[in-house]
């Protein structure tokens, strides 16, 4: 994909002050406020320094406020772009057909997507997934119920996963 021009946007959130990357109306990259720009962007094959920064590039930003705000859909519908290998994207589109406030286990998402016995495989393209949240790598979880990992940390995976009604083994 042409990247073009990237924007940046930034959006207080409870998890801190999150930013924003999108180019051509569609989100490349969600980042936590510990997140280095410049290894995300180079890690995407994205120009940096970003080229400016704008209050709500493609409605991005207002579309997380609401979420966070509990208006819990409000990011079904914004355009992305995981990047990663095929086996990648497909694990990380298929994050949006788990609703908020449910979650399902490593091992179930390998299934969803065909490939039952890839469920390490499962956890690393989550792990790498560029645009948390939108994307709710948070809801998927242990097979035994636990949280397990998250790249945004366990605290934030926890708070997401309560945000959205779901209950939290810790």
């Amino acid at each position: 994909m042409e990247t073009g021009t990237i924007v940046r946007a930034t959006v207080e959130s409870p998890l801190g002050t999150l930013r924003v990357l999108v180019a051509r109306g569609v989100l490349r990259a969600l980042l936590f406020p510990e997140e280095d720009e410049a290894t995300v962007c180079r890690h995407l094959g994205l120009p940096f320094p970003v080229s400016r920064e704008e209050a709500d590039p493609a409605g991005i930003p207002s579309r997380l406020r609401a979420y966070f705000a509990g208006e819990l859909h409000a990011l079904d519908e914004i355009a992305v772009e995981p990047g990663g290998s095929p086996f990648s994207r497909a694990v990380r589109l298929a994050l949006r057909r788990i609703p908020p406030g449910e979650t399902r286990s490593y091992g179930a998402l390998a299934v969803a997507i065909g490939r039952p016995r890839a469920v390490r495989a499962v956890g690393r393209a989550n792990a790498t997934n560029p645009v948390p949240i939108v994307l709710p790598c948070h809801r998927v979880i242990a097979s035994d119920g636990r949280l397990g990992g998250y790249g945004g940390r366990p605290e934030r995976k926890a708070w997401l996963l309560r945000h959205e009604g779901a209950h939290v083994c810790v």
